[in-house]
């Protein structure tokens, strides 16, 4: 309970982070207006960047910026039926899954300071998580990015059980052509068995992901969440996918071993087959 309160008071200071810094001293109405418009007319967050076209790989944060006071949208889609399951005409019958159930999120984020982002993300098993993110250091000014992300699901449309995480998101931009990323994380009540039934209940994850642009605007994606600490039961976690941009919009195919999309699901791990999933994103901006 102490480790729950006190990562919703990181994440609230994650929220809150870099609000004094973006506060730049006033020496008068028509210099500090003119000089804000001219700011927002020079943001470069507003520039697109080939190397991180999208807010996340398939289910870990990318560390590209949010401009200020811009929005961000996203859905999710896995299916539920596993890709081994039944025979070759079983699975073809079904469309490849496209026929059954599946587990859909809805994001919107934020971008609340200069460098700093929130956001709600809602899956369909009435999973809420909130997050915050915000920039520590860019690779325009060192070797590489690093942000803080914080972030608390909790489930029964965020009534019941609670799982805060705190990570840090360090990446490496290889020009236009690439972004690489490394994810230390840690999550608190990852096991779904009581607590007082359980040896651990936290797990400490290290996920690792890159997109490489390989024709025009299509990428290629993947991740994995290997735990290196804690509750770690069943199957790593690992997503791959090929995703299309246009314009503000990203689409992305993608596989993976599981149907969990929260930080805290990914932390639980994944199974021995595989799902079909997609995901459509749209910039605000």
């Amino acid at each position: 309970m102490v480790m729950q309160r006190l990562t919703v008071m990181l994440l609230a200071l994650v929220l809150c982070a870099g609000v004094a810094h973006a506060q730049a001293p006033a020496t008068g109405a028509n210099a500090s207006g003119g000089a804000a418009a001219a700011a927002q007319d020079d943001d470069p967050d507003l520039d697109p960047n080939r190397a991180q076209p999208d807010f996340t790989l398939l289910t870990l944060p990318t560390t590209l910026r949010l401009p200020r006071h811009k929005m961000a949208f996203r859905v999710t889609h896995r299916f539920g039926r596993a890709l081994g399951q039944g025979d070759i005409g079983d699975l073809a019958a079904d469309l490849f899954g496209l026929d059954s159930g599946a587990q859909i999120g809805l994001e919107f984020r934020y971008g609340l300071v200069r460098g700093g982002q929130i956001g709600i993300y809602r899956t369909s098993d009435r999973t809420i998580q909130f997050f915050g993110q915000y920039e520590l250091l860019s690779q325009k000014t060192f070797p590489l990015s690093i942000d803080i992300v914080a972030n608390v699901d909790g489930t029964n449309n965020f009534q019941d059980s609670y799982s805060p995480g705190l990570s840090a998101v360090v990446s490496r931009e290889v020009g236009e052509r690439a972004a690489f990323y490394l994810q230390p994380a840690w999550i608190n009540n990852s096991n779904p068995e009581p607590t007082e039934l359980v040896d651990d209940n936290d797990t400490i994850l290290l996920g690792v992901g890159g997109r490489v642009n390989v024709h025009g605007r299509t990428y290629l994606v993947f991740e994995a969440a290997p735990r290196v600490g804690g509750f770690k039961p069943d199957e790593t976690h690992v997503s791959f996918g090929i995703e299309q941009q246009a314009g503000g919009h990203v689409f992305q195919l993608n596989f993976s071993n599981g149907i969990g999309t929260t930080l805290a699901q990914v932390a639980r791990g994944g199974v021995d087959d595989w799902y079909l999933g997609f995901a459509i994103s749209r910039k605000f901006f």
